[in-house]
């Protein structure tokens, strides 16, 4: 069969490259590179050229079985990595992070602070609660702000942990976060590990960046490959099939089409969708981030000792995110030279910082 994949991200890559195998393909990419998410860029500093990666960054082995047997089969190479977590909060004013009690109390003064205590309490109460709300399911119109009022967790806990995880691993506003249904929250926190207080997952990183299982899959790759070319249309062919048109104004029949892109996006090359198309596709959300690489430090935390993988450097629980991931600690960067990837930094990077 003739089978056209649209979008070259990792599920379009490795539909193209399994489909490939005993049907004619044809994988359509609006962008000039393959890759999507898996984005890699050559950061010049004074060990030479560093490669960063500012999109997919790791993984843990338990919840990515398919990935970590792809990249086996591959060949790829990877590196243990580090998925420490902090928050920084008003300027600074307010900091700690999750490594042991030392960055629990990286800052000092929380000590002696009688609500800083009392959350690390609510976070013990919100792991077992979660885990069997993870066990139980749910109604998914449940969410996660009803979770928390009918169980009482104070503002503290909401405000200045479980939110502000939230946001980061999302890439959200922290507000936002309250609408999210509380049973896929539970779920996605049980099949990382995160609801434990020991045994953690060993979370890993692709040496090199994530480029090199792209280039990997590239190279294996037995289909006709058009980049710069999206798809705009869809629409059933007479008698059998599925038209694809691209901006270019082509339009060609196949016999099946693989559509490895966000939901927006999908609906929006869809002519006339059906109203489950609609009801499916359209229930997706999305938020626009602006992601910085810069080796700039003021967008971490204050204090040296709650320096994380993972930095909500946040000042408005209602904005967006501001996210600042310390490379150097997720990845096996052979400099000296601290690397930051920023998502929406609430400041202007220092002049000469942006890398």
């Amino acid at each position: 069969m003739r089978i056209a994949v649209v979008g070259a991200g990792i599920t379009g890559l490795c539909a193209a490259w399994l489909i490939g195998e005993r049907h004619e393909v044809t994988l359509f990419e609006a962008e000039p590179r393959l890759g999507g998410h898996s984005n890699t860029v050559d950061v010049t500093l004074p060990e030479g050229q560093i490669p960063v990666d500012t999109g997919f960054i790791v993984y843990n082995p338990p919840a990515y079985p398919n990935l970590v047997a792809l990249f086996d089969h591959l060949g790829v190479e990877t590196a243990s990595s580090n998925m420490s977590f902090s928050v920084s909060l008003d300027g600074g004013a307010y900091e700690y992070c999750g490594t042991g009690l030392s960055g629990y109390f990286g800052q000092r003064s929380n000590l002696v602070s009688l609500a800083h205590w009392r959350m690390a309490v609510e976070i013990l109460r919100f792991h077992r609660e979660a885990a069997a709300l993870d066990r139980a399911g749910g109604d998914p119109s449940y969410t996660l702000g009803a979770f928390l009022r009918e169980r009482r967790y104070g503002s503290v806990f909401i405000e200045r942990h479980i939110l502000p995880m939230a946001a980061a691993i999302w890439s959200a506003p922290a507000a936002a976060m309250l609408d999210y249904p509380a049973a896929s929250f539970a779920r996605f926190f049980g099949n990382h590990q995160l609801l434990q207080a020991s045994g953690f997952p060993i979370w890993r990183t692709v040496v090199g960046g994530s480029r090199a299982y792209v280039a990997r899959l590239k190279q294996d790759l037995r289909a006709t490959v058009r980049t710069n070319e999206p798809v705009v249309g869809l629409k059933p062919a007479a008698g059998n099939g599925v038209e694809v048109t691209t901006a270019s104004g082509a339009c060609e029949r196949f016999d099946r089409v693989a559509v490895c892109c966000h939901a927006d996006a999908a609906l929006a090359m869809i002519d006339g969708p059906t109203a489950q198309e609609r009801s499916i596709l359209g229930a997706f959300r999305y938020a626009k981030n602006r992601a910085v690489l810069h080796t700039d430090p003021a967008f971490m935390p204050r204090r040296r000792a709650v320096w994380s993988a993972w930095n909500n450097v946040s000042r408005d629980p209602s904005a967006a995110v501001s996210v600042t991931y310390w490379m150097n600690a997720l990845q096996p960067l052979a400099t000296k030279t601290n690397c930051f990837v920023t998502l929406n930094p609430h400041g202007e990077v220092a002049p000469g910082a942006m890398i």
